[in-house]
């Protein structure tokens, strides 16, 4: 095959360390980005701090290309906010030679598949690269490729108020009441927000950093009122059933909303699944059945995200049915027993899809499973790019055992 270029979706940092450990590797490799600079979905909620120290947020060869450009590592035991995590380290990384010539940015990916090859097509198959089409410029073009690594993440595809999976009726022609995600309260947003009836959507931890912030606003605006609503009947999910966390910044944020809830300062509306959404000039409602809450100014859905998988359409996947994850890594995220702290180191194997050498990595191979950790996609992309690597090899020998067999024939 004449094209023996990797593929790598997303410039986050995910995608970034796959350009790292590709570039190391000595392997041609291109990545398309949407955004009109790296991290872009990171950027969004850069004003939230994370919960894991810079040193769970540095890949080890990303540092080492780094390091050989003169760069230094932030205090290992710090915690970076979003912004810092791109302005300390991304925008670095992306700006080394190695990296930045093989980044295309403003690249939307739309679709991957195989040349020549739709979904049913079985002839020879692995044997065609993958076609990645993008926009670009307001105009469509193919990259090929012999492997394709997914590291384009969830954002920009949230979970809706819908308890059902699907908008709850109404949601749509109410979207300007709705953000979906973790605003800027304290800062840009804070217009939106002071003095309003505010409701907040989601049982987990971008939930709690939004109460705070929320809690925070209403001592200085008193006219702030903070309604919390979760499906489930309590706060288990967000205090680890009770079990220590070892992440402490993330438990102390559970214990303060739940010091919130016990004060007042949050009214929580718990096992509350919305089925509907309605509006009217003294604002928005939301119901189950005959049971509402509301009326409320402003809704903020932390409700999660989900991937993308309209654009693998054409390609063979082996998805679990529940989380979307890929089938053999499922049983190790689960939402409803792992935290992510507990997720066993996997890679290349695990991840591995039907359609050879097509890979999803980072936050896009959780599927809808939340709580994923950076320095868990570093070992997987470590991982995938060996595997990679070690592809034209093993495609050599096995051309080599089918010339045989055919001679034999």
């Amino acid at each position: 095959m004449s094209e023996s270029r990797v593929a790598v979706l997303g410039a986050g940092p995910i995608g970034l360390s796959c350009a790292a450990h590709l570039a190391y590797a000595g392997l041609p490799f291109t990545v398309l980005e949407s955004g009109s600079g790296p991290a872009t979905a990171v950027r969004a909620w850069g004003h939230v701090r994370m919960f894991s120290p810079w040193s769970m947020n540095l890949d080890s060869r990303a540092v080492s290309l780094l390091s050989a450009h003169g760069w230094e590592p932030p205090a290992a035991v710090g915690i970076p906010t979003g912004q810092q995590l791109v302005e300390e380290y991304l925008e670095p990384l992306a700006r080394i030679p190695e990296v930045s010539s093989n980044i295309r940015y403003g690249a939307r990916v739309t679709a991957v598949a195989r040349r020549g090859r739709n979904l049913v097509d079985s002839d020879r198959r692995a044997h065609e690269p993958f076609v990645v089409r993008y926009v670009r410029e307001d105009s469509d073009h193919d990259l090929l490729a012999t492997a394709v690594i997914d590291a384009t993440g969830t954002w920009g595809q949230p979970n809706h108020l819908g308890a059902s999976g699907i908008p709850a009726l109404g949601e749509a022609y109410v979207r300007d009441r709705i953000h979906y995600g973790i605003p800027d309260v304290v800062g840009a947003d804070r217009h939106r927000y002071a003095g309003r009836r505010i409701l907040v959507v989601g049982s987990g931890h971008s939930a709690a950093n939004v109460l705070t912030d929320l809690a925070g606003l209403a001592v200085a605006e008193p006219c702030t009122t903070v309604t919390w609503l979760v499906r489930g009947e309590g706060l288990h999910r967000l205090l680890q059933g009770g079990h220590p966390d070892q992440l402490p910044d993330r438990q102390n944020l559970g214990t303060a909303v739940t010091e919130l809830v016990i004060s007042g300062a949050v009214q929580l509306e718990a096992g509350f699944r919305i089925a509907a959404v309605t509006a009217t000039g003294d604002g928005v409602t939301v119901h189950q059945g005959a049971r509402r809450t509301g009326p409320f100014d402003e809704i903020v859905a932390t409700t999660g995200f989900r991937p993308n998988l309209a654009m693998l359409a054409e390609l063979r996947l082996d998805l679990d049915a529940a989380t979307q994850a890929p089938r053999g890594l499922a049983t190790l995220i689960d939402p409803n027993t792992r935290s992510c702290l507990y997720v066993p180191p996997h890679g290349a194997e695990v991840l591995a899809q039907p359609e050879v050498g097509f890979y999803l990595v980072g936050m896009k191979s959780y599927g809808r499973a939340p709580s994923f950790l950076l320095q868990t996609g570093y070992g997987q992309v470590r991982s995938v790019v060996a595997a990679v690597a070690a592809a034209p090899a093993r495609e050599v020998a096995q051309d080599a055992v089918d010339a045989l067999a055919g001679a034999g024939r």
